[in-house]
């Protein structure tokens, strides 16, 4: 196990009507004058835009709204959101909604405290200040409620690239799992995708001796592996939303990943997939992940060995160890067809032709490579893109 440090601040408020305690939460950590962040219609539905807003009124808290945030999180709004920061002299910030909200509120928290582009903190700046931020979670996917990272879409640029820093953990999070059971099936697939892909961007390591982390990592797979398919089949089961929305948090704050390298291709390959064909996240993963695991399993049998034994129950074949390795790559992408993700290219709509833009869209430069696991070149993403076609 390597040395690390972790930093977790984030207060936790989980369950059913915590949406309530927003207005003494903002308060608590210093919030006055706040920007409400959201996304679509789905949040004044099901009631839970009135009761925000009604709770910051009643408590004298001052606020300016920023809704239309999309799937992919754009830059556009993003500096409208920074505009109105500096304009109306905010000093919280309050995501409500799934990893997209909570994403551009991070990027807005950076914006409004810098002078320069915001950008320039996905390009190498380093984070130096940034407002609070607290989020309340209505799509277990992203995890990014507990965690320090944020990815955007420059619509400009059609890249969709990542930064953090302990700078952007939220100081709360309201988790109600009763705001998840409206979602379609689609998208709890593709949010348990994503979640599952956070797990294994950590458990593929090269790190020895990191059992702790490890089993669980281990356990939360087999959570989701149990719990997705029942969430997809009764969407209110609140059981089942509530496991799988802590797994979420839990995969992403780094918990798991503490003290051992961890990889992190599949996401940069599926980063420049969303950014061109705007495809969901965990729809683009569920068809990168499979291909990269076909690609580098010779590369570390024992983790995919121990991968396929402990999380799909595979029996171990001493004689032909490969075919153990196979089977579990084969029960996992079954997994994913299963709960209605594709796994193909041309299942969401790419074209093999594309391939060479996806690649130059990647952070990798003339000889530079992606992922720990392992280091995956130009010309390796192309391979694996290619096998998943």
């Amino acid at each position: 196990m390597n040395n690390f440090t972790f930093y977790s601040p984030t207060h936790f408020s989980f369950g059913r009507g915590t949406e309530k305690k927003v207005p003494e939460l903002i308060t608590r950590f210093g919030g006055s004058r706040v920007l409400l962040v959201y996304g679509g219609g789905s949040i004044k539905k099901s009631g839970l835009y009135a009761t925000i807003t009604e709770g910051l009124k009643s408590n004298g808290i001052y606020y300016s709204e920023l809704g239309g945030v999309k799937p992919n999180p754009r830059s556009g709004l993003v500096y409208e959101g920074v505009k109105i920061c500096k304009r109306d002299r905010i000093d919280f910030i309050l995501a409500v909604g799934g990893g997209s909200s909570i994403d551009t509120a991070k990027a807005i928290a950076m914006g409004a405290k810098y002078d320069g582009d915001f950008w320039d903190f996905f390009c190498g700046t380093p984070i130096t200040d940034a407002l609070p931020i607290g989020t309340v979670l209505t799509i277990a996917a992203a995890g990014s409620e507990g965690s320090g990272n944020t990815v955007i879409t420059h619509e400009t640029k059609k890249k969709k690239w990542g930064t953090g820093s302990d700078l952007l953990r939220p100081k709360f999070s309201v988790l109600n799992p009763e705001f998840t059971c409206t979602l379609p099936a689609y998208q709890t697939a593709s949010g348990a995708t994503d979640i599952i892909m956070h797990i294994c961007e950590r458990y593929f390591s090269n790190t020895a001796d990191v059992e702790v982390t490890d089993r669980l990592c281990e356990a939360l797979f087999l959570t989701m592996i149990k719990e997705t398919p029942i969430a997809i089949k009764n969407p209110n089961n609140y059981e089942a939303r509530a496991n799988i929305m802590w797994a979420g948090m839990l995969a992403h704050n780094n918990v798991c990943g503490v003290g051992r390298e961890q990889d992190w291709a599949s996401h940069q390959i599926e980063h420049e997939l969303s950014a061109l064909y705007d495809v969901a996240h965990g729809a683009g993963l569920a068809v990168v992940a499979p291909a990269w695991m076909k690609y580098v399993m010779t590369k570390n049998t024992n983790k995919f060995l121990q991968f396929a034994v402990r999380v799909w129950g595979c029996q171990m074949d001493f004689e032909h160890p490969e075919k153990t390795i196979v089977e579990g790559i084969e029960r996992f992408e079954k997994f994913l067809q299963s709960i209605g993700m594709p796994t193909t290219l041309s299942a969401i709509g790419a074209n093999v032709r594309d391939i060479p833009k996806i690649v130059d869209n990647m952070k990798i430069a003339n000889g530079g490579t992606t992922g720990c696991f392992v280091k995956l070149n130009r010309d390796d993403v192309t391979a694996i893109l290619k096998l998943a076609n």
